[in-house]
């Protein structure tokens, strides 16, 4: 009888310890699932900082451009085009910036040195020029931009701002399809 009891006792002591695990190493698998969210946070926070401020950077450069092309442009398809780029990437920056405010997020206030050249470029254009070079520039420039949103679509960001880039590129697509068109008129 006493050979039983001490036998269950062992039987029962090894049950109980398999299924305890040693402190030290429950402590360290909670403080790397601790780090590994916090970086996924830190992830997330960098990539939709990224991605708004390039989004800005680029509806900036998108309207100056289309201010210029209404002024400039000789085609009235093409002036239609401008004031479209104009009001459309107006309201796309104003999202733009409600999203980053409500991230704690600081955008430039005008766009960056690498479009700072296109924009100076353009306006110098001859009005024989202006209006196949205006729709290069919207077909070059709508290619990258919606690049930059497909990208940042696949990207661990914020969510409103995931959901942004979602409602977004249908729009953008719409305006490489217009550009698209209004620049091979000019072949």
């Amino acid at each position: 009888m006493k050979t039983y009891i001490v036998t269950g006792a062992i039987i029962s002591l090894i049950a109980c310890n398999s299924n305890t695990s040693d402190p030290v190493e429950k402590a360290d698998s909670t403080n790397e699932a601790k780090q590994e969210t916090v970086s996924d946070i830190s992830k997330t926070k960098e990539n939709t900082s990224n991605f708004l401020l390039k989004a800005a950077d680029g509806g900036l450069a998108e309207v100056a451009a289309g201010k210029i092309g209404e002024e400039k442009a000789t085609r009235k398809a093409v002036k239609d085009f401008a004031s479209q780029m104009v009001k459309d990437h107006t309201a796309v920056n104003d999202e733009v910036k409600t999203l980053a405010s409500q991230l704690n997020i600081t955008l430039p206030g005008a766009f960056g040195e690498d479009h700072q050249k296109n924009i100076i470029d353009l306006g110098g254009k001859k009005a024989k020029d202006f209006d196949k070079d205006f729709m290069d520039m919207m077909v070059t420039d709508h290619k990258k931009t919606i690049d930059l949103f497909r990208d940042a679509s696949d990207d661990d960001i914020n969510a409103d701002v995931k959901s942004f880039i979602i409602a977004t590129i249908p729009k953008l697509e719409a305006h490489l399809a217009k550009a698209d068109s209004l620049q091979k008129s000019f072949k």
